[in-house]
């Protein structure tokens, strides 16, 4: 059974997008590293983790804009396999975040969501 895990947005402007969470949802930023400039892990005032701002740079260059939700899955080849088969398709490649590794999909209708597969640790 999947379970949204994660949300992220891309966008041209991450700094403006990160200043308006922080006025209207009360959020502080985790800056991360993307070598040259900064992506952001967004943070409940109780130092929760709500989700990611990032700049349509680099590794974000092919996502599509909008939130993104993220499905946590057992088999990410598996679901991708089904995805395809059923009339989705992948967007840009299967990435890793450790042992973790995730991928951007979009389904027959045309929305967007990604799939991420827990490795092992």
């Amino acid at each position: 059974m999947s379970q949204s895990a994660w949300c992220d947005i891309t966008v041209q402007d991450a700094e403006s997008l990160v200043q308006f969470y922080q006025a209207v949802m009360g959020w502080t930023k985790q800056p991360i590293d993307m070598g040259g400039y900064n992506d952001y892990v967004m943070m409940k005032p109780d130092g929760t983790p709500v989700g990611g701002i990032c700049h349509k740079r680099g590794t974000n260059e092919s996502l599509p804009g909008g939130w993104v939700n993220y499905f946590t899955v057992e088999n990410l080849t598996a679901s991708i396999d089904t995805v395809c088969s059923n009339g989705g398709e992948l967007i840009g490649e299967v990435r890793h975040h450790g042992s973790d590794s995730f991928c951007v999909i979009r389904d027959p209708s045309g929305a967007v969501c990604a799939l991420y597969e827990k490795g092992s640790e």
